[in-house]
């Protein structure tokens, strides 16, 4: 029987107090702790909960998944946590790119970074290789927007080298910046930790960027192989023989939603955009043909290929990928009419470095306030282009709804715990709704996503929950949610690489925990059921033919935080996506 598979891996710390580096051995007990588990684990032990979010006590974790670097196909996720400077609580944010596989590969499952610089000008990168990590200066690199700074980067660094980077709006420490991370091509900064400004984190302990050059490394071995390759080349099978739902990408959505009023148009107060056809991802793929471009994955392994790689009328790169949720909340919500401009838009905000949800929804609410026009595609690329520069219209916008919310005084500011709703709007889609309200994550689709208006209101604490625990486990894992792997292919995969039996109940228990560690660091940051809400807006707006609001009752969001003894017959069977 194979023998249970050997840790080596390692921990890398980084006081950026004292510039200092260290690596030391992973915990053992920790083994099956990875991306979104880990992260939560990491911060609770150790980052203070009611610290400044952007002050040195703050932990910034980059943690691949459990199955990170092997050969599970579309497993080389990234999350990256701390304390949000958004919503006050705990955040992660998940994302591709090639990072995460590097660094697994080189034995590393996790950077932690800590402190501050004493100097708040100062810039600096952390270089990882097979012989060490190491802090370098970066002041050359201070105000770079993404692309410029990674492209100065992949001239000073090995090819196979990948990047994570910081852009302006994180080093002017606003609350809508991102973390980006370079493609599988490791050259454009466009696979992004998005939510939660964990980007101003970064910004705020003068770290640029992070270089990680994984040299010869080799794939991480399973404890169980052969085992392993079976069930590795069973699961893809499986995903590629299917229906392979994401195989244009998430921009396919869009007729979807609009036929379930959850495509928000003008600041939520429809659920349908009068401009859906030319905001249909469709009118992306029929560009391919004659402006090139097409469909990629966005991390080596991948074998979803769910990016789409936009090119202007020229035939010229200009951005990848143009998701869903950006079609809608900086399209379709801010009543842009193209998904053309939506493309520009997009593209600054990666070259600037921010969430284009929060940002979409920001810019929405200036405009549903009267300090914009609708659809005034210029003025919103001024807004953008005006963050990078710190202004005060600038900064208002970069942190974020809410902030713009304080500063017009509007009414009308759709946020859950200070971060702005996704384009899976909570009126017609009730449980996702109670998603929003009970997760540690506030409003987040992708902590436990649920496309069913048809449920009914007894179904939906239950639903949520599931949800967020099949959510957390999958964010643990190094998957991508879009693979839609089940809870039991998951932990069959864990079982074969560990080399140890691990039961249905263990791993229910796994995501759960994950859960917990999370909603503990909330309730020590202050945190309250209050706080377990939606916006009066969600209450009060009604949108589509059903005239639908958000009308759960308090109780039903509070029984989603109550472990669930009986779980449904699916619940490991079914896909993170259903």
């Amino acid at each position: 029987m194979s023998a249970t598979r050997e840790h080596d891996d390692k921990l890398i710390r980084v006081d950026m107090t004292r510039l200092a580096v260290s690596v030391e051995p992973y915990p053992e007990d920790w083994a099956l702790l990875g991306g979104r588990a880990l992260s939560a684990r990491i911060l609770l032990e150790e980052c203070d909960a009611g610290c400044d979010p952007l002050g040195p006590d703050n932990v910034l974790v980059f943690a691949p998944g459990v199955l990170t670097g092997t050969s599970a196909p579309t497993s080389g996720r990234l999350s990256v946590g701390a304390k949000s400077p958004l919503t006050g609580g705990i955040k992660e944010a998940n994302t591709g790119g090639n990072p995460a596989q590097h660094l697994t590969k080189l034995g590393y499952r996790a950077i932690v970074v800590t402190g501050q610089p004493e100097d708040a000008d100062a810039r600096y990168g952390l270089e990882v290789d097979d012989q060490s990590a190491r802090i370098v200066p970066a002041d050359d690199h201070k105000g770079l927007w993404n692309y410029a700074s990674c492209e100065k980067l992949s001239e000073s660094y090995p090819k196979q080298a990948s990047f994570i980077s910081c852009g302006p709006a994180g080093e002017h420490r606003l609350a809508g910046a991102y973390v980006a991370n370079t493609d599988q091509d490791n050259r454009y900064p466009t696979r992004h930790a998005a939510r939660g400004g964990l980007g101003a984190v970064m910004g705020s302990k003068g770290l640029k960027f992070v270089a990680v050059d994984p040299g010869k490394t080799r794939l991480r071995a399973a404890g169980r192989k052969k085992e392993f390759n079976g069930l590795v080349k069973t699961f893809s099978k499986q995903y590629l023989d299917g229906p392979q739902a994401m195989a244009k990408g998430t921009a396919s959505a869009v007729p979807v939603a609009q036929m379930l009023n959850t495509f928000p148009h003008k600041n939520r107060v429809e659920g349908q955009s009068p401009d859906v056809e030319q905001l249909d991802g469709a009118r992306i793929h029929e560009s391919f043909p004659e402006r090139g471009g097409g469909m990629h994955n966005c991390l080596t392994g991948c074998i979803v290929q769910c990016s789409n790689v936009v090119h202007d009328a020229e035939g010229n790169y200009k951005t990848s990928a143009l998701e869903f949720e950006t079609i809608t909340l900086l399209g379709s919500n801010c009543a842009v009419a193209s998904w053309e401009d939506v493309a520009d838009l997009d593209r600054l905000c990666d070259d600037v470095g921010l969430d284009t949800i929060e940002t979409g929804a920001a810019l929405a609410v200036l405009m549903d306030a009267g300090e914009m026009d609708w659809g005034d595609v210029e003025a919103m690329k001024d807004a953008i282009r005006q963050i990078a520069d710190a202004t005060e219209l600038g900064k208002t916008v970069g942190n974020g709804a809410a902030a713009v919310g304080r500063h017009t005084g509007h009414h009308r500011v759709p946020v859950v715990k200070g971060q702005a709703l996704p384009a899976w709007d909570p009126r017609p889609l009730k449980a996702t709704g109670v998603t929003y309200a009970s997760s540690p994550m506030g409003a987040d689709h992708t902590a436990g996503l649920i496309i069913n208006p048809g449920m009914q209101p007894d179904q939906f604490a239950q639903a949520s929950q599931e949800s967020q625990v099949k959510n957390a486990i999958c964010d643990s894992s190094g998957f991508c949610q879009f693979i839609g792997p089940s809870v039991e292919q998951m932990r069959e995969l864990y079982e074969a690489f560990e080399g140890r039996d691990i039961s249905q109940q263990e791993m229910a228990d796994y995501g759960w925990q994950c859960l917990l560690d999370e909603w503990e660091f909330n309730r020590r940051a202050g945190f309250t059921e209050a706080d377990d809400i939606l916006p009066d807006c969600m209450k009060e707006d009604a949108i589509g033919p059903q005239k639908v609001v958000f009308d759960v009752e308090s109780d039903i969001i509070a029984d989603a935080k109550v472990r669930k003894t009986e779980l449904s017959e699916d619940f490991f069977s079914s896909a993170v996506l259903g």
